[in-house]
């Protein structure tokens, strides 16, 4: 068996955010009717409940997001993957779901420092500048899809596929480069 890699390995760069490719994360891909029982059950047992459309919550080490009226995302430790699809999988045997350990499949990247959503901004149409923390916007990302929050008041993180994660990359890198930030106000013309 191999060693499990992350996509860039932790790749780091700074500008004037730090960009950083979070290394190995556990992502699960959850689809069903997300107001059946087993389903609620399941996820009360892990202390999560189902976040409202859009939006993040929390419980130890795991978070959950709202990803589409019949998905959410549960992101937890790269080691705990296999053993939470294994207990969500039993929970929700009997009823039309499915359980899907995409961790391979994804990449993280988290913006740090005083001006990350100017990063997100340069790239995305979503309107990054009055995202709240705690909720999550599905966009795109110049070319390739994306789904980003403000995990804290001076950190955005953004999940895209494993397979553009070199792309993205490039991309945060270049609209982070310092001396590129976006102006707070209109340059005066004197």
């Amino acid at each position: 068996m191999s060693n499990a890699v992350s996509a860039l390995q932790g790749a780091t760069y700074q500008g004037f955010v730090t960009v950083t490719e979070a290394g190995l994360i556990g992502m699960i891909s959850i689809r069903g009717d997300l107001t059946s029982k087993p389903l609620l059950k399941a996820l009360k047992a892990l202390g999560l409940s189902v976040p409202a459309p859009r939006q993040i919550v929390t419980s130890k080490d795991l978070t959950l997001a709202w990803m589409s009226p019949d998905e959410l995302l549960l992101i937890c430790d790269h080691s705990a993957a296999a053993q939470l699809v294994q207990t969500l999988s039993s929970a929700l045997e009997k009823t039309h779901a499915l359980v899907c350990n995409v961790s391979d499949a994804r990449a993280l990247f988290r913006l740090k420092g005083a001006k990350p959503d100017q990063v997100i901004m340069k790239l995305s149409p979503a309107d990054i500048a009055t995202l709240p923390t705690g909720e999550m916007r599905r966009t795109r990302l110049a070319q390739v899809a994306a789904a980003v929050w403000r995990s804290a008041p001076d950190e955005i993180s953004l999940i895209c596929f494993r397979s553009v994660a070199t792309y993205v990359q490039g991309l945060l890198e270049t609209s982070a480069r310092p001396g590129s930030e976006l102006f707070e106000t209109a340059p005066s013309s004197s």
